[in-house]
């Protein structure tokens, strides 16, 4: 049995029908059942669902119980209310590999982040570094990958850029001078070396950065999801600190697209030194690319006002 910690999230649920589909029996543990129960409705009779919330310990025991591999995948990239980068991304991960060692589960994947690292000065990369070590020191048959921002329908990078062309007429804002480096990795890929990685022993105890085929700037991303859209704007680079005065003013939208957070690690060049999609994987990454893009015109200016005020909006599936 694997277990899959945030399994109704977007990496989440996409590995969940990958592990399926190959005959995999899951346990897909998940913080919130009714948005699981929609995300996972064509799967739903061939995973086991439990609860589970990696900042209460008490809730974890049951979950791992006669499990033999973990997926963690539990992360926050923004914060919101209490959930904060430290509760969620570090102490969580720390709660959950405490709980497989009492389990005895051996067997521990770990999606971390390109970047992260414990000393750094960004509190979303220190959290996720600090949450690695952790993983590293447990004892455990672990395996970590790192990959570059992940793309994909339900993506929070790429696909916030299209939402937000929806909203702009005639100009498009980017940040700075638009050179900030991106690898962009699509999820399915991300997920294909997760499960080469459960089934690979020679995976244990390395930690793998994941990129697609491309070192893209933000302003050639930008330009590729205005094809993808078909449609033309005018890049206006606006300087960080005059960014930063927008990204504040939307903290208080119920769910901004953008946080100050978010906003600074545009200073972190987000490409791999060794892309192990393929060197270790033997992965064909797929491109970023207007071609690969169609599934952006589903967003509208009407959704993409709905999602800044919190309201529901449906999501395509990978």
């Amino acid at each position: 049995m694997i277990l899959v910690t945030g399994a109704a999230g977007y990496v989440g649920h996409t590995l969940v029908r990958r592990l399926v589909d190959a005959g995999q029996p899951v346990r897909a543990m998940v913080h919130s059942p009714a948005r699981a129960e929609a995300r996972l409705a064509d799967v739903r009779d061939r995973i086991e669902m439990v609860p589970g919330d990696v900042t209460r310990p008490d809730t974890l025991p049951p979950a791992l119980d006669g499990v033999q591999a973990v997926v963690h995948l539990v992360a926050i990239a923004i914060e919101k209310g209490g959930a904060t980068y430290e509760k969620i991304n570090t102490d969580g991960t720390i709660n959950l590999i405490e709980a497989a060692k009492a389990a005895r589960v051996r067997r521990f994947v770990n999606m971390s982040q390109n970047g992260a690292d414990s000393a750094s000065p960004y509190r979303f990369l220190r959290s996720k570094g600090k949450a690695q070590d952790a993983v590293a020191a447990s004892g455990l048959d672990w395996t970590a990958l790192k990959p570059s921002v992940i793309w994909g329908p339900q993506d929070e990078f790429a696909n916030v850029q299209a939402r937000l062309i929806r909203l702009t007429p005639l100009i498009f804002p980017v940040p700075g001078d638009g050179q900030a480096r991106f690898q962009p990795v699509w999820v399915g890929d991300v997920v294909e070396a997760i499960a080469r990685s459960l089934e690979d022993n020679t995976t244990i105890g390395h930690a793998y950065e994941l990129g697609g085929p491309e070192v893209l700037t933000y302003d050639e991303i930008v330009q590729r999801v205005l094809a993808a859209l078909n449609t033309r704007r005018a890049l206006i680079h606006t300087p960080v600190p005059l960014m930063a005065l927008a990204v504040r003013a939307m903290q208080l939208l119920p769910n901004p697209p953008v946080t100050p957070s978010l906003l600074d690690l545009l200073k972190v060049d987000n490409a791999v030194a060794d892309n192990a999609l393929t060197a270790a994987f033997g992965i064909t990454p797929r491109a970023f690319v207007p071609e690969n893009l169609g599934y952006m015109r589903q967003f509208t200016a009407l959704g993409t006002l709905r999602r800044l005020l919190g309201q529901s909006v449906e999501e395509a599936q990978p």
